[in-house]
């Protein structure tokens, strides 16, 4: 940026673009004296170098100075590679006809050396010139479609499939190798800056056997499949079996009654305390509704100590048979637990946090859930699909062992910077994971690191060319994922200072293709109008894109961290099974088992992986690119007032703030944003000034704290039923747990002091652009 503001200011002032460099200008003028005062004899007398001619400031006249201010999105070739280029330039000097007739071959054969000694000086002071101050690399006009489509028509099914088959060839060892590996191959696609960030974690794994469920009437023991328990060494040391298991959930032995409480909601734990005691009992507990450590606080809140955690067959796609299968959770909200909020660097104090809850949790088949329920096998009644659920008659005594081991582990990030031209010191961050859980969470990994390489790979070939983003974007594969987003909290932790002025956007691919029935498009206010915008562009044909809705709803992965600590914009796309039910929400925080087969038999000529990355690159493109920030500040405004409406708080303080915050952002927006949309009326101080804005609109809505499970971000609904602001609707429902309104009076407050704090923010840019355009004047 400051060799184009030099170059722009010397321009303006009238400079010659080729001899704008004061030392290349004093040795020329030199040369010619000396020249001249050779050549000081009659006939020659006249003799003059082109090159030398004054220049006269102001003279717009001269093609050479009719030169508009260089622009972020166009760069000049060096002026001593100009010069190299011009076929004509030794040739460039004219001399009037001599005097007289007695020119002597001698004084020829001088001017002519003289002539070739200036031009070879000056090749050699220009190389130098240009080593020593090279002109800033030529890029196209950033926001022209064609460019993105030149790039993006790279990215290829078959290239995606390849690398996904790539991927499952790597034997499954431990993280820090299976990063190595990818990191190898993302330098094998032209991926220069590579950087693999290890960390030493606390993670929560199984113990040398299966945990296990048994009746205490009968005696009999279940493995969570629901089989037996046997002896077998093969059974014993099942990988399927022995992951089976709730990360960081207390370790011991439970005996106590089976208690059905369904989803775990307000309304079923109000309806179970009103039947029986429920204080150190064994909750059932279906996934779903709601996010699964939010209920546990629940549980945990009543006095529940142990809790059977089972996914059931009605809230699963008709085409998804995972009735015999347990799975694994993660109760761990985000980072390594022995670091909390600060990263796991060599020196860091380390807290003893072995469990993150008293509740012993386990995740059991549905298999198992029945025959512990006593129902019959079939649960199909006339093409109807009949909810499990407790009879109302005879109590269920069961034992539950748990003995998971916490230990240290190396996780591996692989961190890789494709750097701007322009703004290299602002960040577009992609994010896909790597597993070290054997099978556990299918083949995503897999999918997510396929697409990710794609990318790479395309955008890698275009900067061979000559190309190169505005923005850096950084490419990371994240480790720990499935331990609770271990990788990414302790990277964002540890550069948790330049993240919070650097970074613009993060676009996920977390587990891009789960299903192939329907686009899940999900983006932060502030960006849906950009993902609703490139689903329009780049939607491959018969992937049934079109029509697809982008909400702002709380979403699994790596991208928590910079939503919820950061307050980026984050945006995903991915391809799901149609739900089977309203309580399907949240059933992706289960990991199950699932084999490598899967993924091509969802997808299997990688079509939907194919639009997945055409997606996510047509946002990374835009946001790198686009020299104002793609971001609506309206949007923002018109979501904040949707989930105040129909709210049973109807607080008036809440409204008004919600309007003046519309008629702000609605001034900010025909103000400033379109004006700097349009390259005639667009200045780079205004442009810098609105981009510095827009890239922190989000961070105004992060409340202090939040229930376990839901967002800090208050922009993210809980799913897409409900359009209250999730923090709100938490308080409401414990005051009828409570009995209290002190709940709810808090969370008013934070809620009422976010809104402000965003239209105090909107207002102060639009001062300082008032302020600005007053003084120009």
């Amino acid at each position: 940026m400051a060799y184009h503001k030099v170059n722009a200011d010397q321009r303006a002032q009238g400079h010659s673009p080729y001899l704008d460099n004061d030392e290349l200008q004093a040795t020329a003028l030199e040369l010619e004296w000396d020249m001249e005062k050779e050549l000081e004899e009659p006939g020659f007398d006249h003799f003059r170098l082109d090159g030398a001619v004054q220049r006269h400031p102001g003279n717009s006249q001269s093609p050479d100075l009719d030169l508009e201010p260089i622009q972020p999105s166009s760069s000049p070739k060096g002026r001593f590679q100009r010069l190299q280029e011009d076929p004509d330039y030794i040739s460039h000097y004219t001399r009037q006809a001599p005097k007289s007739n007695r020119c002597s071959f001698f004084r020829i054969l001088k001017v002519f050396c003289t002539a070739l000694i200036l031009f070879i000086f000056g090749i050699v002071i220009g190389y130098y010139a240009r080593k020593k101050c090279p002109s800033p690399p030529a890029s196209q006009e950033p926001n022209n479609p064609h460019i993105y489509h030149e790039i993006l028509k790279e990215i290829k099914a078959e290239n995606i499939q390849q690398i996904y088959r790539d991927l499952l060839q790597f034997p499954r060892e431990d993280d820090v190798d299976i990063a190595m590996k990818i990191l190898v191959q993302w330098r094998s696609q032209g991926l220069e800056d590579v950087r693999l960030v290890n960390y030493s974690v606390l993670l929560d794994l199984p113990g040398s056997s299966s945990n296990t469920v048994t009746l205490s009437s009968s005696g009999e023991c279940f493995y969570p499949s629901g089989q037996q328990c046997s002896r077998d060494p093969k059974m014993l040391h099942d990988r399927d079996l022995l992951y089976s298991y709730a990360a960081y959930s207390a370790k011991g032995t439970l005996e106590a009654e089976l208690v059905d409480v369904q989803y775990g909601t307000m309304e079923d734990l109000i309806r179970i305390q009103a039947i029986t005691n429920v204080t150190q009992k064994i909750a059932l507990l279906k996934l779903g509704q709601s996010p699964l450590l939010y209920k546990l606080s629940l549980l945990e809140d009543v006095g529940f100590g142990g809790v059977l955690l089972y996914v059931d067959p009605c809230d699963l796609p008709k085409m998804t048979d995972l009735a015999e299968k347990a799975f694994m959770v993660s109760l761990n909200s985000g980072g390594d637990p022995s670091t909390p909020g600060y990263a796991s660097i060599d020196g860091s104090y380390r807290q003893n946090r072995l469990n993150l809850t008293t509740l012993l949790v386990q995740p059991i088949s549905a298999v198992l859930a029945r025959k512990l329920l006593s129902l019959p096998e079939d649960s199909v009644q006339k093409d109807r699909c009949v909810p499990l659920q407790l009879p109302a008659t005879g109590k269920k005594m069961i034992s539950l062992n748990i003995q998971s081991v916490t230990t240290y582990k190396t996780i591996s990030n692989v961190i890789g910077y494709l750097k701007g031209a322009v703004f290299p010191d602002r960040y577009v961050i992609i994010g896909s994971h790597h597993s070290s859980l054997n099978t556990y969470g299918g083949q995503g990994w897999a999918s997510s690191s396929a697409v990710i390489t794609a990318l790479i790979q395309t955008l890698t070939l275009k900067v061979k060319r000559g190309w190169r983003p505005d923005r850096t974007i950084v490419f990371c594969s994240w480790g720990g994922t499935a331990f609770g987003n271990v990788g990414s909290y302790e990277w964002a932790e540890d550069l948790k200072r330049v993240l919070q002025r650097n970074v613009v956007a993060y676009v996920s691919l977390h587990n891009p293709v789960t299903g192939n029935s329907t686009l899940r498009p999900v983006a932060s206010p502030s960006l849906q109008q950009l993902a609703a915008e490139s689903q329009s562009f780049n939607c491959v044909e018969k992937t049934r894109c079109p029509g697809s809705n982008v909400s702002s709803v709380q979403i699994q992965g790596d991208s928590d961290y910079f939503i919820n600590h950061l307050g980026v914009p984050a945006t995903q796309f991915s391809y799901e099974d149609i739900k089977a039910s309203e309580n399907s929400s949240f059933l992706s925080e289960a990991l199950f088992p699932v084999h490598a087969t899967k993924t091509e038999e969802l997808d299997p000529a990688f079509v939907l992986h194919e639009t997945i990355a055409k997606l996510t690159g047509q946002v990374t493109l835009k946001i790198a690119n686009e020299p104002v920030l793609p971001f609506n500040a309206l949007d923002i405004a018109l979501e904040v007032q949707n989930s105040l409406k129909g709210d049973e708080v109807g607080v008036p303080q809440l409204l008004a703030v919600a309007s003046r915050l519309r008629d702000t952002a609605e001034l900010f927006q025909s103000d400033e944003m379109r004006p700097a949309n349009d390259p005639k009326e667009r200045a780079p101080v205004r442009v810098r000034m609105l981009n510095d804005v827009l890239q922190s609109l989000e961070k105004s809505f992060l409340v202090h704290q939040a229930p376990p499970g839901l967002y800090r971000n208050i922009l993210y609904r809980l799913d897409e039923r409900t359009s209250q602001f999730s923090v709100l609707l938490e308080a409401l429902e414990h005051c009828k747990l409570h009995q209290s309104n002190e709940t709810i009076q808090a969370a008013l407050s934070e809620v009422l002091n976010s809104i402000n704090s965003a239209q105090v923010y909107f207002k102060a840019g639009l001062d300082v652009f008032e302020t600005t355009l007053a003084g120009k004047k």
